[in-house]
Parts: C-alpha cells; structure tokens; sequence
C-alpha cells in the first residue's frame, strides 16, 4: 500500500479519442441572485445566514454572480479549449418550494446556458441536484415527525422525481448527459449527521433515513429522465466515494475500513449498483435504527439502470481500530470539525488518521494513487459501465502577484499527478470517457466561506473579476493535446 503521490509520468501520455476534458461547479456557490426571477430559499440560504455556520459568515447570495455573468463564463471555458462542463441546477430557482409548476424565468436561465454552452461546442453534463434543497421541503413533515423534513422524510424523494421531469422537460431536447445526484454522502452524513452542512442537523438515525431515501431519489428521479428524455440521452450519478485504507495489516485495521467502507461507500453504491444493503452495514448500525424505512421495492427502484457513473476524488481515507480510551470528538476525516459524528455506529469502532505527505489548503493529502484505485474498483464492481471523474482538484491560497498573473504550481503538479492516475488506471482496463476539473471558477466554498479557493480562474470577490491562473493556461495545453505531458514539463 502507498500513501505517496504517484510518480511522474515519464513520457507523453495520450488519452483515448474522444476523452471529455471539462470543468465542473455548483449552482450554490457561483449563481447568487438568490432573490432574483422567483427563486426561493434553500437549504444552504438558511444555513449561510445562520450566526456561526459558515467561515466569516460568508453567504451565497452574491457568490460569483455567475447568474449575470455566465456569457462571460463560457467565454473563459471557450478559451480554455473545453469540450465538456458540468453544473447544477438551482432546484428553487427552478421549482419555488419543491412543489408545483415551474418557474419559466429560471429554466429560461438554464435554457440559455446550454444554448450558449453548444454555441461554443462545449457538451452540458446537468447535475440536478448539489445540496441546495427548498427549504419548504427541509420545513415539511409529512409523517409528523417532530425533527424535521427534508431527505430524511420518504416524501422529498418524490418530490425530486418531479423535479426531475420538469428539468428533462425543458433541457432534453439540448442535453444528453444527465447526473441525478452529486455526493449523496455529503447530503445525508454531513448535513444531518455531523450537522457541518445544511441543513445542520446531527441525528445519526436521521442521516442513515437521509442515505435511502436519496438511493431512492435517485432510483425515481433516473426513471423519470428517462421517461422524459430522448433516448440517446446517458443518466448517471456522480458519488465520492472513499479510498479507506487500513494503518497497519492487523485484523483490527482491515475491520475499521471495512466498517467505513460499508459507510461511505456502499451506502450508496450498494443499491444504486446491485440492488442491496450490505448485511454488515445494517448489523453495524442496527443500534442506530432498525432500518424499518426500507419498504418493498425500494432496492429495486434504486437499481435503475445506470449509463455512466461519476466518481469524485480529491484525498484518501486512513483509519485503525479504536482504543479503548478513545476522546470522543472531532476526527481528522478530512470533513470539519464538529463532535457530531458523521459516521454513525462506528465512532466508537474506528479513528481516522491523516496520510502522510503534501497537504493541500483544506488539509486533504496530496494522494493520487487514491483516485487509480477506485476507477480500478468500479470497473470490477460494475463491468461496461462507464466512468468519468466528475470532480478532482486542489484548493491553495492563489493570489495574484504585482503584475495580476496568478501562478499556483502546487494546483499544477496536483493535476498532474491526478490526470496521470486516470491515464494509468484506463492503461489497466478502466473505461474512463472524461475528466471535469474542481472547479471552474473560485467560489463559495460551503462551510469555508470565501477562504478556500478550488478554482481554475482566480476571482477577485471585491470586483467579480476573472483573471485565469498558470493551472488554467497548463490545463488548456493538455486539452488542446489530449496528452498529458512528462512529469518535468509543468510550465
């Protein structure tokens, strides 16, 4: 097992005829306009302007203001030489409340992104859904409940079927890569468990009820995509799923991963791959609940179909079995410091450690051997799907210097050795079509406000400017070539 990053590569490596070389975003953290055209509020509205919440008490309501200035966006994916881009839609930017009609004026916004996307022959990936839910649905209980609503109540899962369909109504003439779902994990463990994201509620048993019932949204929101699309239309998921690896060979070790394997992975890739919970996933929870929200046919619908599969990567998991004397508290997981537990019926099991080596500014590890292994294990796991890392990048405090160029070789090298994993692991058999880069622009980085910067094109928050850094211009030579150069040549 290495915990280092991979070696450079030592000549030119060319990537298959074809290969999709993007860039990705969020709605919630480059749209602002959040009151504009009928939009209502979400989740992450609420959470943002919640004293204490986020970093600074940063807010998304200007964010990037990409809502105003997206012609000058694809003008910059133009210049890069793109050929893909995915983002999110704003589901109450779309669909005020989660219920009802939609709202023309937002999915006229959408309708012209990918208008002006295509005009510049740059392929629309659409995520439908990347944290952002209607608060009127996080505010309605349906079964009474006195907790909350939102993903932990079976309702809100169809809900986003509807929502799927008006969004299919109105872009499937134009689109043809749909993804249902960005990190579920992220959604269900974050946002209602470890109480880090919104809507910041920390129930374990609320997070695992969370879990199924976005497996379910996704199994009813890919089948109303595909009654509402064309039918060369591809409908995928994008997951983060973890690389877990165990400190040390003991049994104790390998128990600790396989424990957090059952978590972070095949939570979700259980169903949504192979139409099951894992019997040690529910026996490793079972004091947490009983699981009794899993009705008939719920796997089934999960497990529709998929066409292609996403995978989001940015650092790998090291964990060991826990000491007797363990302090209860935050973990060095890599996902905020909170002393609620985003792992529920393991924290007393396992502790994390962070891997050695180059950290980036969030503290993750420099670790591209992770992503290698996981496009490997999917191909395994699912064989003929096809896979596309949806995410990877690096956040470090860019700056511009006194002349305005913003150089960052760190984001450089960290691409590089990401984009070598991907070449390696399709040199051993995994069908990977493409690769979208985390992220396009500089922006509201959730829980870390404006302190953390993710982005390709640096952005000046004060002016809205937009000023490429030297990752963006190398980026661009890759793309241009479809070939990754050699280690050494990072300029």
């Amino acid at each position: 097992m290495s915990l280092t990053s991979a070696n450079p590569t030592p000549a030119k490596a060319a990537f298959p005829p074809g290969f999709l070389w993007g860039a990705a975003t969020a709605a919630y953290q480059i749209e602002g306009a959040v009151r504009e055209d009928g939009r209502t509020p979400s989740i992450w509205d609420t959470f943002s302007h919640t004293p204490g919440k986020v970093l600074g008490g940063d807010t998304g309501d200007v964010a990037v203001d990409h809502y105003h200035r997206w012609r000058e966006d694809v003008r910059l994916m133009a210049d890069l030489g793109l050929s893909a881009y995915r983002f999110s839609v704003s589901w109450s930017r779309v669909q005020p409340t989660g219920r009802g009609p939609a709202v023309q004026r937002g999915l006229d916004f959408y309708r012209s992104l990918v208008d002006e996307l295509l005009a510049h022959g740059i392929q629309p990936m659409v995520t439908l859904y990347h944290w952002d839910l209607p608060q009127e649905l996080e505010d309605a209980f349906p079964s009474g409940s006195a907790a909350g609503g939102g993903w932990p109540e079976r309702d809100t899962a169809y809900r986003f079927a509807e929502y799927a369909g008006i969004v299919a109504g109105a872009l499937g003439d134009r689109v043809e890569m749909w993804s249902t779902l960005n990190e579920p994990w992220c959604s269900a463990f974050l946002g209602y468990g470890s109480g880090v994201h919104a809507p910041g509620r920390t129930d374990p048993a609320a997070a695992l009820r969370a879990a199924h019932h976005l497996n379910l949204a996704h199994g009813l929101g890919a089948q109303a995509l595909r009654d509402g699309l064309p039918r060369r239309a591809r409908i995928g998921v994008s997951l983060n799923p973890s690389a877990v690896r165990p400190l040390t060979a003991s049994a104790a070790d390998q128990d600790a991963r396989r424990r957090i394997d059952a978590l972070a992975n095949r939570v979700f890739t259980g169903p949504m791959l192979h139409g099951r919970y894992d019997d040690d996933l529910l026996a490793d929870t079972a004091g947490v609940t009983d699981w009794s929200f899993v009705r008939d046919n719920d796997l089934r619908t999960a497990h529709h179909p998929l066409d292609f599969l996403g995978i989001n990567y940015y650092a790998p998991s090291v964990v060991s079995a826990a000491p007797a004397d363990a302090a209860v508290g935050p973990r060095p997981d890599g996902h905020g410091a909170s002393s609620h537990s985003p792992w529920p019926g393991a924290d007393e099991h396992v502790s994390f450690h962070r891997a050695p080596g180059e950290l980036t500014a969030m503290g993750w590890p420099v670790d591209p051997t992770g992503l290698k292994d996981l496009l490997l294990e999917y191909t395994a796991q699912a064989p003929g799907l096809p896979l596309y890392v949806t995410e990877n990048g690096a956040a470090y405090d860019d700056e511009p210097d006194a002349g305005g160029t913003v150089h960052d070789p760190e984001r450089i090298r960290y691409l590089h050795g990401h984009l070598a994993a991907v070449h390696e692991a399709v040199a051993e058999g995994a069908d990977v079509r493409g690769y979208y880069l985390w992220s396009l622009l500089d922006n509201f980085e959730w829980a870390y406000g404006y302190s953390k910067r993710f982005g390709a094109v640096h952005v000046d928050y004060a002016t809205l400017a937009r000023t490429p850094k030297s990752s963006a211009h190398w980026y661009a030579k890759v793309v241009a070539s479809g070939e990754l150069p050699p280690g050494t040549d990072l300029e």
